[in-house]
This record gives structure tokens, sequence and C-alpha cells, in this order.
């Protein structure tokens, strides 16, 4: 399987419900050569943590065969929710935070898509730290940002929150 490294970052431009966009670089190496791909989009009446998660599954979702992935985001809450097993409690509970049904997931229709495009592959989630100069968030926070600034943006149509 190809290694890939894939850096991911969202922006919401007025959090909650403003313009937002994403932002991923692919990295893959194969043999002695390098190849790199930038990937961006936005939607209108989002949220950053809606752009964090499009950056991710847009980014997986750009693979054409499975991979070994290690997947760098600057967002918490998607890292902890899959590496501290949050989003696979909350699928067991019917998407709700506990068993208790007090308190319904949030993005679930974004997390069963994240789900689904990372059982196709091997991935490691790895957080980093955010506007501290690793290039690969800072050209995703750059691509985000643009993204969320375009023209003509699609409504963000969330079915679950």
């Amino acid at each position: 399987m190809n290694e890939v490294i894939i850096y991911t970052d969202g922006a919401c431009l007025g959090n909650p419900d403003g313009p937002g966009g994403y932002g991923a670089v692919l990295v893959c190496k194969i043999g002695d050569k390098e190849y790199k791909k930038e990937i961006s989009g936005g939607f209108d009446k989002t949220t950053n943590n809606r752009m964090e998660l499009m950056a991710a599954i847009v980014a997986l979702e750009a693979l054409k065969k499975p991979c070994n992935v290690i997947l760098y985001s600057d967002s918490k809450y998607i890292v902890d929710a899959i590496n501290l097993g949050w989003v696979k409690k909350w699928k067991e509970n019917s998407w709700y935070k506990d068993a208790k049904k007090k308190e319904k997931a949030k993005n679930v229709d974004l997390w069963k898509r994240l789900l689904n495009v990372i059982s196709k592959h091997n991935v490691k989630f790895e957080w980093v730290k955010g506007h501290a100069g690793n290039w690969g968030n800072e050209t995703c926070d750059r691509l985000a940002k643009e993204a969320a600034l375009g023209d003509n943006l699609p409504l963000d149509v969330r079915h679950d929150t």
C-alpha cells in the first residue's frame, strides 16, 4: 500500500453559520518521487467543525486505492473523537453522546461519511498545533480561508444538527 501524509484544516468566518472553507494537502512518495496535491472548497452557513471534518473526508475520498495514511489535523474535535473512541461510542448510542440519550451528537452526517472512508484505508490521526509554523497546516489554513471567501458558495445542508 502507498504511504500518504495528509494535512487538513477548516475555517469558518463568523462561526457558527458563516461562510466556511476547508483545505487539504496530500503528499505521497512513490519510489524516489514525491507527489503533492492540494484540495479546497467551501460552503455557506456552516461551522468550523464541519469544515474540519470536510477537509479530512475530501482528502481521504481523493485516494484512489487503499493506503496507509497519517492524517494531521489541528482539530482536537476530530483527532480526539477518533483516537479516544468518542465517535465509536456516539455510533453505538444511536448517535447520542451517551447511553442515556440526553444529547444528540453533532455533525452525524459528516461523521458517518468519515467513518465510511476511513474503513477503506489504514488511517492514523495525529494532532498538530495550528498556526505554529507547520508548512502543511499553514498551507491548509490558507486554502481554507481562501475557499471561505469564495463567491457563490453552496449552502451547507445539514441533516442532523
